[in-house]
């Protein structure tokens, strides 16, 4: 008689680091603990977590510092509110951190109070794909927002992989700093979720090649 393995015999999943309590988790088959945001989140953790997302328009900073081994992602919308220009800072998930302003703050803040110095900090950044045709500046907007805020905060991208027309499955590392990008063949249902995102829809499953960074 053959033993077959056990794929689900891993530990129960610790409790997520606080303030992150409504960030969905759970563990793959093979063990791995997934963290998983949608648009308006920012997770940031010190264990051995994968963080996955998916973007079209959207855009996410990847954050760590190598010394401490803690770091975490964001995923924005848009730079700023439309109205005045101005963010309403609340701490409810998806409402200020659906724009990059707060978004990146939070963030950063986030591990800075967990030790870090801003000094070490490693960012990559991802995203800002033109999906659809009435989305043109959404993108192009977020990427250039980011690249700007990150220059201003004295921090330098080590690795992107942003623009161009496809949505992009992201998953990171942050103790390990490696970020697997996977470039999705269909970009209509991510722009749709992106437009609608408030209603909570769940992302699409990936699929397409993978690029590391």
């Amino acid at each position: 008689m053959h033993a077959h393995a056990n794929l689900n015999h891993s530990r129960p999943l610790s409790k997520p680091p606080a303030g992150f309590e409504h960030i969905r988790r759970y563990q793959d088959p093979r063990g791995a603990v997934i963290a998983k945001l949608l648009p308006g989140d920012y997770y940031v953790t010190t264990e051995d977590e994968i963080l996955d997302t998916v973007l079209g328009s959207c855009v996410s900073a990847c954050i760590r510092s190598p010394r401490l081994n803690i770091g975490g992602m964001n995923h924005f919308m848009l730079p700023q509110p439309r109205n005045d220009g101005t963010d309403s800072w609340t701490d409810k998930a998806g409402n200020a951190t659906r724009y990059g302003t707060a978004s990146m703050e939070y963030l950063i803040n986030r591990i800075l109070k967990g030790g870090a110095q801003r000094s070490e900090l490693e960012v990559k950044i991802f995203g800002g794909a033109r999906v659809l045709a009435a989305l043109t500046d959404v993108g192009e907007n977020n990427i250039e927002f980011v690249r700007e805020f990150l220059r201003n905060e004295g921090l330098r991208i080590l690795a992107e992989d942003v623009g161009d027309t496809c949505p992009r499955h992201i998953q990171y590392s942050p103790m390990t700093g490696k970020v697997r990008v996977k470039q999705l063949k269909r970009s209509d249902g991510v722009a749709s979720r992106e437009l609608q995102y408030q209603t909570g829809l769940a992302v699409a499953p990936a699929v397409g090649s993978i690029d590391l960074f």
